[in-house]
C-alpha cells in the first residue's frame, strides 16, 4: 500500500504538510481534493521523489510500479499508436530483450508477455485512443501533428494501457470533452490497480473512486465513498465538533468559576487544585477548517430584450471555402440555458464564434438583436494573458474612467485580495487566472454569456459558486463543458453538434452518457472486425456462413462462461482484500489482538485464493482463445 506518515514538507516559505498521515490500500481507487494551492500537486512531486520531504516517511512496496501523466509527449515522427504502446514499459522491454535472448530465454520472456496480455496490447491500445477521442486515421499519424492537448491525451493513454500498480492523474479530464471525461469515468471503474487522482469534476469522483482524499489544515483526512458521500461525513464532522466544542466550553466555564470561587479559601483549596489539573488536560477540539471561496460576480442585463435574441436560418459557417457547420435552424431566447454537446472536432467551439460574433455565416441568414451584447470566455484567453500583466493592469484598461479605489473594490469582489491585485499573471495559479478573466468578461451585464469549458482549473468549491452564479443571472447561457454537473444543474435544453450541423437533442444528460459509451464500444467492435477482416479476406456473407458461426459460438461457449465466472470470482475476492485492508490500516485494530491476527489470517488466505483462481483462469481463457482461433469466431 501508499503509506503516508507524519509528512512535514515546507517550500515557497509556507508549510504545505505537518503530520499528514495517509494508508493507501492496494486497488483503491481515491480522489484528491481541496482548495486550489493547498498542495495537491505537491503530494504527487513527493510521493514520485521529485520533492523530499522534510520529516516523516512515504512508502510504498518495492514491486510497485508508479506513474503520473504529468506533462505531454514530446513531438516526434513516431506513429501515435507505437508511442503510445511504448509507453507500456515493461512490454516494451520484453520485446527488445526478446530480440537478443537465447532460446532458453526466450521461453521465459514469451512467457512474462503472455502474462501482461502483450499481444492484446495493439488492440487496448486502440480502445483506450478511440475512447479518450482520437479516430482510426489518427493512429498512424506522427505524433508531431498533434496539438499539446491531444498529446496530454496519449499520455493519459499511455498510462492506462500501462497499468502501473499506482496511477497518478493531476486533472485528467482538463484536456477532455464531454464525451471523452464520460469514457474516462467508465474507464477508471474498471482500473484494476491503486489510483490517486487530483480531479475538481464531481460526477468523475462520485462514479470512479472508493475513497476521497482530503487535504485541508496541512494533513490528509481520509473519507471512504465518493465525493457526496465525503461532503455528508465532512458535514456531520464539523457538527459533532461543533457540539463538542460547546460542550467542553461549558464544562471548561464551569471549572473555572469554581477555581476563581474557591481557590483562595484553604478548605478548598485542594479541590480548586485539581479543577485547575482537569481545566489544563482538557483536550483541544480541533475545528473543522470550512473552504471559503469568493462568489462570482454576473450582473444580469438592465433591461431584458425581446425574444429572440438570435435566430439562424439555414446558416451555415467555417473558415474560407472550408464549411464546418451547415443547415443550422435554432434560435436563442433571452432566458435560454443551453448545454452544447458534440465530441472534440465537431465544430462546438466555431459555433461559439459566430454567435459570439467573431465569425460571420458564409450562408443562410443570421438574425441578431443589435442591443444585445455578448460576453465570451474561452480557454485560449487565459494562454494569451501576458506573463507581466497584473489583475490591477487589466482591471485599468479595462474601465480607464472608475476611480482606483473603486478598481480595487471590484477585483476584491472577484476574490482578487489586496496581495493578488498587483501579483503577476505568471504568479497567479490557473484557477485564479480562470476566476479573474470569467469575472471580468461578464462585468459589462451581458444579455448573452458563452462559456467555453468555464471550469477548467477551479477547485469543487468554485465550481459550486459559478453554479450559484449562473442560476442567479437573468440573461441567456449558451456553454460548452466536459463538467457534467453543471450542465444537469444549469442548462434546460440540449443543442448537439454533430454530422457538420446543430439540432435540438431531446435526451437527457444520462441518455448522452449511454449513447457515448455504446458509441465508443460500437467503434471498438468494428474496427477489430475491419482488422480481422484484413486478415482473411472477404468473407461471405451467406445464410450457411451464419449458421456455421452461431454452431461455432455455441460450441465454445462454456469454455467462456468458465472464464468469466473465474474473472468475476477473482474480482469478488479481490474486492473482499480491499475491505480487509481498510480494516488492518486502522491504528485501534490492533487493540484487540485476536481480531487483528484474525483479519490477518483471512487476508492471507484470500490472497492464496486469488493465487490459485487467476492460475485457473489463465488456463481457461487460454483453452477458450485457442478453441476461438481454432473455430474461426
Amino acid at each position: 500500500m501508499l503509506q503516508i506518515t507524519n509528512l512535514v514538507y515546507d517550500a515557497y516559505g509556507r508549510r504545505f504538510f505537518d503530520g499528514a498521515t495517509l494508508s493507501l490500500p492496494p486497488g483503491t481507487k481515491a480522489g484528491l481534493v481541496g482548495l486550489n494551492g493547498v498542495g495537491k500537486s505537491t503530494l504527487f512531486k513527493l510521493i514520485l521523489g521529485r520533492a523530499q520531504p522534510g520529516g516523516g516517511d512515504i512508502t510504498t512496496p518495492k514491486s510497485w510500479r508508479i506513474a503520473s501523466v504529468d506533462q505531454e509527449i514530446a513531438a516526434s515522427p513516431k506513429h501515435l499508436i507505437d508511442e503510445v504502446l511504448d509507453l507500456d514499459v515493461r512490454r516494451r522491454d520484453l520485446l527488445a530483450a526478446l530480440e537478443t535472448a537465447d532460446p532458453m530465454h526466450q521461453a521465459e520472456i514469451h512467457h512474462d508477455l503472455y502474462a501482461i496480455g502483450a499481444d492484446r496490447a495493439p488492440a487496448k491500445a486502440a480502445e483506450i485512443l478511440s475512447g479518450l477521442g482520437f479516430s482510426n486515421a489518427d493512429l498512424t499519424r506522427p505524433i508531431s501533428d498533434f496539438s499539446g492537448g491531444w498529446r496530454m491525451r496519449a499520455a493519459l493513454a499511455g498510462a492506462l494501457l500501462a497499468e502501473p500498480d499506482l496511477l497518478l492523474l493531476d486533472e485528467p479530464t482538463n484536456y477532455l470533452d464531454l464525451e471523452g471525461a464520460l469514457w474516462l469515468e467508465a474507464r477508471l471503474k474498471r482500473y484494476p490497480n491503486a489510483a490517486l487522482m487530483i480531479s475538481h469534476d464531481r460526477d468523475l469522483l462520485n462514479e470512479s473512486v472508493d475513497a476521497i482524499v482530503h487535504v485541508v489544515g496541512q494533513r490528509l483526512d481520509y473519507y471512504t465513498g465518493g465525493y457526496d458521500n465525503f461532503e455528508r461525513m465532512r458535514a456531520e464532522k464539523a457538527r459533532l465538533n461543533s457540539a463538542n466544542a460547546a460542550k467542553q466550553e461549558a464544562e471548561r466555564a464551569h471549572l473555572q468559576a469554581f477555581v476563581d470561587r474557591f481557590r483562595a479559601k484553604a478548605s478548598k483549596a485542594s479541590q480548586a487544585q485539581s479543577r485547575m489539573k482537569k481545566l489544563e488536560k482538557l483536550p483541544p477540539i480541533s475545528a473543522t477548517i470550512e473552504d471559503r471561496v469568493a462568489p462570482f460576480v454576473i450582473p444580469s442585463p438592465e433591461k431584458q430584450l425581446a425574444p429572440p435574441i438570435v435566430r439562424l436560418d439555414d446558416a451555415s459557417v467555417g473558415y474560407g471555402d472550408t464549411v464546418i457547420l451547415r443547415h443550422m435552424n435554432v434560435r436563442l431566447d433571452p432566458d435560454d440555458r443551453i448545454g452544447v454537446l458534440g465530441v472534440n472536432g465537431a465544430g462546438k467551439s466555431t459555433f461559439a464564434k459566430l454567435l459570439a460574433g467573431a465569425l460571420t455565416e458564409s450562408h443562410g441568414t443570421q438574425w441578431r438583436d443589435r442591443r444585445m451584447t455578448v460576453a465570451w470566455f474561452h480557454q485560449h484567453q487565459i494562454e494569451a494573458m501576458d506573463p507581466e500583466d497584473t489583475p490591477l493592469e487589466m482591471i485599468r484598461r479595462a474601465r480607464p474612467d472608475e476611480t482606483e479605489a473603486k478598481r480595487r473594490s471590484r477585483l476584491g469582489s472577484f476574490g482578487m485580495g489586496a496581495q493578488k491585485v498587483e501579483t503577476k499573471v505568471k504568479d497567479l495559479s490557473g484557477g485564479e487566472r480562470a476566476r479573474l478573466l470569467l469575472n471580468m468578461v461578464s462585468m459589462d451585464r451581458p444579455h448573452l454569456l458563452i462559456l467555453d469549458e468555464p471550469t477548467n482549473h477551479l477547485d469543487i468549491d468554485s465550481r459550486r459558486a459559478l453554479l450559484d452564479a449562473l442560476n442567479d443571472y437573468e440573461g441567456a447561457v449558451l456553454m460548452i463543458t466536459h463538467d457534467r454537473s453543471l450542465i444537469e444543474l444549469v442548462a434546460d435544453k440540449l443543442w448537439l453538434v454533430n454530422d457538420g450541423t446543430v439540432k435540438t437533442y431531446t435526451g437527457s444528460m444520462d441518455d448522452y452518457a449511454k449513447l457515448v459509451i455504446e458509441r465508443a464500444k460500437t467503434a471498438t467492435r468494428e474496427e477489430a472486425a475491419a482488422t480481422q477482416g484484413d486478415k482473411k479476406g472477404p468473407q461471405v456473407n451467406s445464410k450457411e456462413a451464419r449458421k456455421a458461426a452461431a454452431a461455432a459460438r455455441n460450441a465454445i461457449a462454456p469454455l467462456k462462461k468458465k472464464a468469466d465466472d473465474l474473472e468475476r470470482l477473482i474480482e469478488t475476492t479481490n474486492n473482499q482484500i480491499k475491505l480487509l485492508d481498510l480494516k488492518l490500516a486502522d491504528p485501534d485494530l490492533y487493540k484487540d489482538q485476536a481480531k487483528s491476527i484474525s483479519l490477518g489470517k483471512d487476508k492471507a488466505r484470500l490472497e492464496s485464493d486469488v493465487v490459485r483462481l487467476e492460475g485457473e483462469w489463465m488456463i481457461a481463457a487460454e483453452t477458450y482463445e485457442n478453441a476461438k482461433a481454432e473455430a474461426g469466431v
